[in-house]
């Protein structure tokens, strides 16, 4: 079985700019091999890093040493270093990042924030919303809100509907930021479910969860990065 995701001696310090340039120390030397279909969550204390861990490897944040290596067009391709253009091609059909968090153009209809990833793919609008409003559907939204910006939402709402979008494209990789933890549980439930038929269609999914009985549904091994850093810790 292919590796989808390899971590050599990363480290990554953040810098305090406004504390006369405090250095803090994230990862020294995390060293990780996860493999094409599995599914892997990311474990350890509040503040050691595993939502900055989920960043590095979608290319927001960059490393000071080591290497990312992902599974894209057939070959591994290093995230360390690579061109903002380079960074763009591998998120638009590689890797996807679903979080609690909505970030979007205002003013756009909550169908087109959905549908966007299969629009970036080069995909008709119409089939593109059609598949953006099943989906806004299995997670709760209701049809009179389809059309309407998601901005004007409530927090709950806005949500789901950016865990509709991070769902809209198959991804080889999926990384999952907490997406259920403010969620109900009957929404919890739903999103759960669209989880669930991407590991199905063979997706990657590396995960921080806010519920370990989620992780434990969803997972089948656990890197804790609060231990060493170059040990994995086998459910």
């Amino acid at each position: 079985m292919n590796s989808a995701l390899v971590i050599t001696d990363l480290h990554k310090d953040f810098t305090l700019h406004n504390q006369n340039g405090t250095r803090i120390p994230v990862f020294k030397g995390l060293n990780a091999e996860i493999k094409v279909g599995e599914s892997v969550a990311i474990i350890g204390p509040s503040g050691q890093g595993k939502s900055s861990l989920l960043k590095l490897i979608y290319g927001t944040y960059q490393a000071q040493m080591g290497s990312i290596r992902v599974l894209h067009e057939g070959k591994p391709f290093n995230v360390i270093g690579a061109q903002p253009h380079e960074i763009l091609a591998l998120r638009r059909s590689t890797i996807g990042y679903v979080t609690q968090f909505l970030r979007c153009i205002p003013r756009i209809a909550a169908e087109d924030v959905v549908a966007g990833p299969l629009r970036e793919r080069g995909i008709a609008i119409e089939i593109a919303r059609a598949n953006a409003r099943e989906l806004l559907a299995r997670v709760n939204i209701p049809e009179r809100l389809w059309r309407l910006p998601p901005m004007t939402f409530s927090g709950g709402e806005q949500q789901r509907v950016n865990i509709a979008r991070g769902f809209a494209a198959h991804f080889p990789i999926l990384l999952l930021d907490e997406p259920t933890a403010s969620l109900d549980a009957e929404n919890r439930a739903r999103v759960m479910t669209l989880i669930a038929d991407a590991k199905a269609k063979g997706s990657t999914i590396i995960g921080v969860f806010h519920h370990a009985d989620e992780r434990h549904l969803v997972c089948t091994r656990e890197i804790d990065i609060a231990l060493t850093q170059d040990h994995e810790k086998l459910i």
